[in-house]
């Protein structure tokens, strides 16, 4: 694919020369993964008295943070690449990461007069006949869509998610120019060579287009309330599906604040330690039970209900992951929860792609260290989250390129560690872990035996049953007709059965002298005129005879064997 010369990509390239140039020296691109992306050294004296992490230097943290807001102001693809961006944390460097995970798409609103008109158009009906009542200002604007309060002619209230107009046409233009330069970058660079921009970009087209698609979200937020469903304090806004389209999305409305919004006299209104205990929970069980997870859990898509409960918002961005995945995140979380670093750099090494030069030993022993260094601290000192990331940094700086999994995870749990802190400064995540870890267990084997799986098993178990007097009759008969072969494979087999001729010669040869021993034995007893020095001399000659055989063949047996040491110190070690 070559570079276009089309005047609205002309514009697209500009932009992101721009942005290139103000940041081809800084640290957030000159350490995306192309030259070193290692973390400083974990020292124990470095933490000081107070237990504090090393501070971040804050020339790069103020880069990180001009680059989030750039990508803000160049429209809603950027922001959405800079979200996806914070999910790859073989690519940039740790304080980037954090910075775009904390990137929030929050734009002007756009005109009611086009509400009206996407709603009439999704739903075929206007806002006056769908609706009781609209409010025209929008009580949330991103820069996808928007979200307005209204009321259904049932009387019931809810929030309707309008999408924004053009924007599909937006990020199709600006994902095709990005395609150009991926292209271009994998065919003329190294680094492209190592990435594979194009790919990276394919599988961000893939989330992107979900998340255009508010039927998707509508699906997600059914399927999350289900999996929830047992926890007291959390809450998701259950989908109005004839009012929902993929462009409109009718969902219930949610009565509360944000948690970022909650002031200090706020927080001694309501007890904060069960909500962050069920909110931890609630994360755990969807990642390490469920498989599917919501992946974006800012404070900002948190809110606190007026029944002192947490709703959790914004389903755009979800997350599924395999049952293997999940076993291996389970044990990197126990571990690190536990102290046990040494198993949990097995468990990273294990789960990366390992890439020319990839060393383990120094990725265990650092990620071993940064485990062990973080031991008896509180929540206020080190967050899972922020291990998680530092965690994955390091494998990815070894040459082990870890799975986008579990970034995502890292960085779930990084908002999850936030909004804890917001409900309770106290809370302790790894103590919560150590305890859910149990009934996470639990959890697992009653999934691992549903209905379904039972089923299969019992069906499996059904034709063993029908086809086992079969083959049992076809198993007698072979034997019956001697038609039953076994072939062995064995490592060099002219050698072994060499071997084997020489011991079965050896073993005959000796019998053969023990039986001319015995039989001049007898015939010691047979008297004869023919005798040598007054014995008879058939049983002389007997023993003679296996006197000199029994001599032949312990000269044969030490000569072979001084031969053979002789060859094996010869002949190098494989």
């Amino acid at each position: 694919m070559g570079i276009s010369l089309k005047p609205a990509h002309l514009q697209r390239y500009r932009d992101i020369t721009r942005l290139l140039i103000r940041y081809g020296n800084a640290d957030v691109v000159r350490r995306a993964g192309l030259e070193d992306a290692e973390l400083p050294e974990p020292e124990p004296s470095a933490r000081g008295t107070n237990g504090k992490a090393p501070p971040v230097d804050p020339v790069a943290t103020q880069q990180a943070k001009q680059l989030a807001d750039d990508l803000e102001a160049m429209g809603p693809t950027f922001i959405k690449i800079g979200q996806f961006m914070s999910t790859r944390a073989d690519f940039l460097p740790r304080v980037t990461l954090e910075a775009l995970t904390r990137l929030q798409d929050r734009i002007e609103p756009f005109p009611f007069a086009d509400v009206e008109r996407i709603v009439f158009a999704e739903l075929g009906v206007r806002i006056s006949k769908a609706f009781a009542s609209f409010e025209e200002t929008p009580i949330a604007a991103a820069s996808l869509g928007q979200v307005h309060r209204a009321e259904l002619r049932s009387g019931r209230t809810v929030a309707v998610k309008v999408q924004r107009p053009g924007v599909r046409e937006c990020t199709a233009q600006d994902l095709e120019v990005l395609g150009e330069i991926a292209a271009f970058v994998d065919g003329h660079s190294e680094a492209g060579r190592l990435h594979g921009f194009q790919d990276m970009l394919d599988e961000f087209r893939k989330s992107l287009m979900r998340e255009l698609d508010y039927r998707q979200e509508a699906r997600h937020l059914s399927m999350l309330s289900g999996n929830l469903a047992g926890l007291r304090h959390i809450v998701v806004p259950s989908p109005v599906e004839d009012y929902s389209t993929s462009r409109v999305l009718t969902m219930e409305f949610i009565h509360g604040r944000k948690v970022t919004a909650l002031g200090p006299l706020a927080k001694l209104e309501f007890n904060g330690l069960p909500l962050a205990v069920e909110l931890c929970r609630a994360y755990l069980r969807q990642i390490l039970v469920d498989g599917f997870f919501h992946a974006d859990p800012h404070p900002g898509n948190i809110f606190l209900t007026e029944d002192g409960k947490l709703a959790l918002l914004d389903l755009g961005m979800v997350a599924r992951l395999s049952p293997t995945m999940q076993e291996d995140l389970l044990k990197l979380v126990l571990a690190i929860s536990e102290g046990r670093g040494e198993d949990a750099g097995d468990v990273v090494i294990r789960i990366g792609q390992p890439t020319p030069g990839a060393d383990s030993g120094p990725v265990r022993r650092q990620i071993a260290e940064r485990v062990v260094n973080i031991q008896g601290l509180a929540l206020r000192d080190i967050a899972l989250g922020r291990l998680l990331f530092e965690t994955v940094h390091i494998a990815a700086a070894g040459g082990f390129r870890p799975p986008r999994e579990l970034t995502l995870l890292a960085k779930t749990l990084l908002n999850v560690d936030e909004t804890a802190r917001r409900l309770d400064p106290d809370f302790d995540p790894n103590a919560e872990i150590r305890t859910y870890a149990a009934e996470i267990m639990r959890r697992r084997m009653l999934r691992s035996l549903s209905p379904g799986k039972v089923f299969a098993g019992v069906l499996e178990l059904k034709e063993l049953a029908e086809q086992l007097p079969r083959r049992l009759n076809q198993l007698i008969d072979a034997v019956a007709e001697n038609r039953i072969r076994v072939h062995v494979d064995a490592f060099d087999e002219v050698l072994l059965m060499e071997g084997l001729q020489k011991i079965a010669n050896r073993i005959t040869l000796g019998l053969v002298l023990s039986a001319m021993i015995v039989g001049a034995a007898l015939l010691m007893r047979i008297d004869t005129s023919f005798r040598i020095l007054g014995y008879p001399a058939l049983a002389i000659l007997c023993f003679l005879g296996a006197a000199l055989g029994g001599v032949l063949m312990v000269g044969n047996i030490l000569l072979n064997d001084l031969k053979a040491s002789k060859e094996r110190l010869r002949s190098p070690r494989k």
